[in-house]
């Protein structure tokens, strides 16, 4: 962390807020005129949209595209993953990750074709609009305020546990990809949280350098051994065309609710209560923002950085009623990639000579993931790996979410309430661990919470 007197930023003072354009609850920011280029930002996304595309087996499985489609659907979802960051927002955006499983679950009762469409349509347009609502009215950062202690970290704890249990349930990804996955973890573990790797990195030059990549060099291990366990085929690289063109009137055809039609009266009574609760879901991205991202800035005073619920509530909105429009996704839009924020947020906190703003590290990553994914030689080298890489941010995800819920509680009651509502939030979804955590808080801590001054 560099102090005011050697401190040198062409786009701040000292201790001040990155500069940026406003306009109406949106503060703009574009690379190289509101913040500087983050090269090992850069350097990761080009194996990390091994994630993003991770989409694709799911989408061809439960919408039935080609990989051609989903591809395209792939890469149209990456241009939106850049709104944040130009809007002001300074995380790492991601998917509804937890709620993938009750949401290709609630598509299974229909029939695929047009009605599966429309009740994706349904469910993504409704989620678009409950975002827009929070945002609008304010009601984002004040149910932030609201909420109690016990209950946020409750919400965290639900979301780290059922990202691990999804990865090691019976016929899970690591049934599959045992090897490459464990090996995978662990390097990925020992390089983003490890203490001896964080003072290794300090007396030695190049592993200083291989730890600013942050999860690559987990990803790029697991390129190789997975073949070499014979758990993935070795890639098969597509050179020409070099570009991937979305395929927008296939997606038109297909897929959007101009062409099939918006759902019926039946279809969007039947979304009502699967939006609600995937929102609930995000909520616990919100908290999992605010906490990554207070955590940084107590230590870079260098610069101010603030997390606005309501204007990541909106852009999340206008993401998701984009997609559902364009292109519904099973993944949705959700404001937060919890394992590659805490992975720019932990290079962000070495000091402003490491990473010049937060705002670098996030909007570099996206913007260059959204290239990779485009990119066939990268996208048809990564295909193999696409489940390990996917399974491998679900555990470090899990990692994060349950370490920050437990730093969140300030007694042992908190914590006693944590762990018992991220286990029913976990394995009875998002409502029923939203209710136990309530009554628990109600019934055994009544003690309110202080407002900062």
């Amino acid at each position: 962390m560099a102090s005011e007197v050697n401190f040198k930023s062409r786009y701040r003072e000292y201790g001040g807020e990155q500069k940026y354009w406003p306009l109406g609850p949106f503060k703009v920011r574009l690379p190289f005129i509101h913040y500087a280029w983050s090269f090992p930002e850069m350097g990761q996304a080009i194996f990390m949209c091994a994630t993003c595309l991770g989409a694709i087996p799911v989408l061809t499985e439960y919408l039935g595209v080609t990989y051609e489609v989903a591809l395209s659907m792939v890469i149209i979802n990456g241009f939106f993953y850049t709104l944040h960051v130009l809007l002001g927002d300074p995380v790492v955006p991601g998917w509804v990750t937890p709620a993938i499983p009750l949401v290709t679950a609630f598509l299974s009762n229909y029939e695929l074709g047009p009605q599966r469409y429309q009740a994706l349509v349904g469910v993504q347009l409704l989620l678009g609009v409950i975002f827009l609502f929070m945002g609008i009215t304010g009601l984002g950062s004040k149910v932030i305020e609201i909420v109690p202690n016990s209950v946020k970290s409750g919400i965290l704890m639900g979301g780290g546990i059922a990202a691990v249990v999804t990865e090691f349930k019976p016929e899970g990804r690591f049934d599959t990809y045992h090897i490459s996955i464990t090996v995978g973890i662990l390097i990925a573990y020992f390089c983003l949280f490890s203490p001896i790797w964080a003072n290794l990195r300090k007396q030695n030059k190049i592993i200083n350098t291989i730890g600013k990549f942050g999860m690559l060099p987990a990803i790029l291990i697991a390129v190789f051994v997975g073949p070499l366990a014979g758990e993935i085929a070795l890639p098969d690289i597509v050179w020409w065309p070099l570009i991937k063109i979305p395929e927008f009137g296939n997606i038109f055809k297909q897929l959007s609710p101009f062409s099939i039609g918006f759902p019926s009266a039946s279809i969007w009574a039947a979304c009502v209560p699967v939006a609600i609760v995937v929102y609930i879901i995000a909520f616990g991205d919100f908290v999992t923002s605010q906490a990554l991202i207070d955590e940084a800035d107590k230590i870079r005073v260098d610069e101010k950085v603030l997390f606005n619920a309501n204007r990541s509530n909106l852009v999340s909105g206008i993401r998701n009623v984009a997609m559902a429009l364009i292109c519904p996704y099973t993944q949705m839009c959700g404001p937060l990639w919890a394992a590659v924020t805490a992975a720019v947020s932990q290079r962000y906190k070495e000091g402003p000579e490491a990473m010049e703003s937060i705002y670098s590290g996030a909007g570099t990553f996206r913007i260059s993931t959204f290239i990779c994914v485009a990119l066939m030689p990268i996208s048809s080298f990564l295909q193999p790996v696409l489940p390990i890489a996917l399974s491998m941010t679900l555990l470090v995800q899990g990692f994060i979410c349950t370490q920050l819920a437990m730093n969140m509680c300030d007694d042992d009651i908190e914590r006693g309430i944590c762990g018992v509502m991220g286990c029913v939030l976990a394995t009875r979804g998002a409502a029923w661990g939203l209710v136990v955590g309530l009554i628990l808080h109600f019934l055994l801590y009544m003690k309110r919470e202080k407002k900062a001054a």
